[in-house]
């Protein structure tokens, strides 16, 4: 496994485990046949409504806590100093923990400034060990990064990033303010048909490795951290599998040419995305 520090010197594996859509009643066993296969960063979020079970995991898995990196996050309708303070709170009484590792909020939106100050409360109390964002555009990780007000800058900035949609400003300005990039959806969800998709199919041979895991080693060497998610055991082992080779420079940029510039699979620009999210209920 390779880590990635962050900018208080915590270390984050660079491949994790979502659990995005993994429903409640399948969540432990999914996440202890992670853990089993050398994964040691599990991504939830309240809205999953899985997080109890992702601790029970943990727990039953004997594993010592301070080798997992737990990552959740918060939703709008907490978005407040004292509302993330309180969500928090539920968060670790879910997950049955004394702190987590990374502490998310979930969409730029509403009054996120508020709650980043509950969250920077929180940080220095220990109950999250990092703070950061999730779906942040260029602009929007600039605009925190430059308030005044912000004493604590996002440590980590958690987008849709894979060889389809590739955020290369967003990458460049994260870089610019010391915030790691984080890839949800690193494999597109399988859109595209990405896992025989002629481009990665054809470099993988030169590898003896599948389209699935050159894409994955493709936003590892752009110093993405990346959270695929894997319904089989050989799936897990095969996300995890993308040390043992690198890329040329020539792969690097035959995957560049892939991008399409945008999000097939939600557009957090779209004014009725925006609706959806103030109204979503969990």
């Amino acid at each position: 496994m390779e880590f990635k520090v962050l900018p208080n010197g915590i270390k984050m594996p660079m491949v994790g485990f979502g659990v995005f859509k993994v429903p409640p009643n399948k969540t432990k066993e999914c996440v202890l046949a992670a853990l089993k296969n050398g994964y040691r960063l599990i991504d939830t979020a309240q809205t999953y409504k899985n997080e109890k079970e992702v601790g029970e995991a943990i727990r039953e898995s004997g594993i010592p806590r301070k080798e997992i990196f737990v990552t959740t996050k918060l939703w709008i309708n907490d978005y407040s100093v004292e509302g993330a303070q309180k969500a928090t709170k539920r968060s670790l009484d879910a997950l049955g923990l004394s702190y987590v590792d990374l502490m998310l909020l979930h969409q730029p939106m509403a009054d996120y400034m508020s709650a980043w100050h509950g969250l920077e409360k929180l940080y220095k109390e220990g109950a999250c060990k990092a703070i950061g964002m999730s779906n942040c555009f260029p602009n929007i990780i600039a605009d925190i990064c430059e308030t005044k007000s912000v004493k604590i800058k996002p440590m980590v900035n958690q987008v849709e990033m894979h060889p389809f949609f590739q955020q290369q400003l967003n990458l460049e300005t994260m870089k610019s303010y010391g915030v790691i990039p984080e890839a949800w959806a690193p494999l597109n969800e399988g859109r595209r048909d990405i896992f025989k998709n002629s481009i990665l199919t054809t470099i993988g041979k030169k590898y003896g490795k599948t389209a699935a895991q050159v894409a994955l080693r493709w936003n590892i060497q752009r110093g993405v951290i990346v959270i695929p998610k894997g319904d089989q055991e050989s799936q897990l082992k095969e996300n995890i599998n993308i040390f043992d080779f690198k890329l040329s420079d020539e792969d690097m940029k035959e995957i560049a040419s892939m991008d399409i510039g945008h999000s097939e699979i939600v557009d957090l620009l779209n004014p009725l995305f925006i609706k959806y999210v103030h109204n979503f209920k969990y």
